[in-house]
């Protein structure tokens, strides 16, 4: 799925122009953005947790010719999912297999809607 398909699936089930969608949803994505780097952390309640993380400094091996190779510190970010997306990821299906069941048995119909839940 990429931006454009979620901007057009949020811009049908809203009634709002794909223009004023995607205007959204890229104001949602910087401030999740400038978020993550003021606080080093987002979280997502039912969705995950983003996280900036050190990685360290190390040396790696470059895999054609065996040689040893610096690799520099950086920073990188992590995801680790919510609950909820843990449980309706283990019920995944790939497309043309029969249904989908979930570790309590099949997905109800709410959980694969995309329609906000208040």
């Amino acid at each position: 799925m990429t931006k454009k398909d979620i901007v057009r699936t949020i811009s049908e089930h809203i009634d709002l122009s794909q223009l004023k969608t995607k205007e959204l949803v890229q104001k949602t994505f910087d401030a999740l953005i400038e978020t993550l780097v003021r606080d080093g952390r987002v979280e997502l309640r039912n969705f995950g947790v983003f996280q900036i993380k050190k990685r360290e400094a190390r040396m790696a091996r470059n895999p054609r010719t065996g040689e040893k190779v610096p690799v520099k510190a950086k920073s990188v970010v992590t995801f680790k999912p919510g609950k909820e997306m843990e449980l309706r990821v283990r019920g995944f299906k790939e497309p043309g297999q029969e249904s989908h069941q979930g570790p309590q048995g099949p997905t109800d119909e709410k959980m694969t809607d995309f329609t906000p839940q208040t």
